[in-house]
């Protein structure tokens, strides 16, 4: 069984270690942000910002969420910039991921030391 994704992930990784070779942690999380979706968007990637995801529970929307990308349409990117991640930021994102129709995530964050948790919903959905 191969990827679930393979060259997404890759230049979104490629990306954030760019990013974080150029700025480490030295920069609020806004300006991360944006220089994020250049790298991406330089890289051939379709960048969408604060796009708003419906939350599902029971087939019923319950909610919306807004990551900070969705990056081909298929894959969520969240950003932080704090010193480390906790459990709870994995949890959440987790979360997200499982209320919406997304499959692959990634939680990154430019803190302390680059973090990068590739998270991955792919149990079958009910229909």
């Amino acid at each position: 069984m191969g990827l679930l994704y393979e060259k997404e992930p890759y230049e979104i990784r490629g990306a954030c270690f760019k990013i974080w070779d150029v700025f480490g942690n030295s920069y609020k999380e806004s300006i991360v942000d944006k220089a994020l979706s250049v790298e991406l968007r330089g890289r051939g990637l379709d960048v969408d910002e604060q796009k708003r995801i419906n939350i599902y529970y029971n087939g019923q929307k319950v909610g919306t969420y807004v990551p900070d990308k969705v990056v081909n349409g298929k894959i969520i990117v969240e950003l932080k910039s704090k010193p480390f991640l906790t459990d709870g930021d994995v949890k959440q994102f987790w979360r997200y991921l499982k209320g919406s129709d997304f499959k692959l995530g990634f939680l990154v964050n430019f803190g302390t030391k680059l973090e990068i948790k590739r998270v991955v919903y792919d149990t079958a959905r009910s229909a």
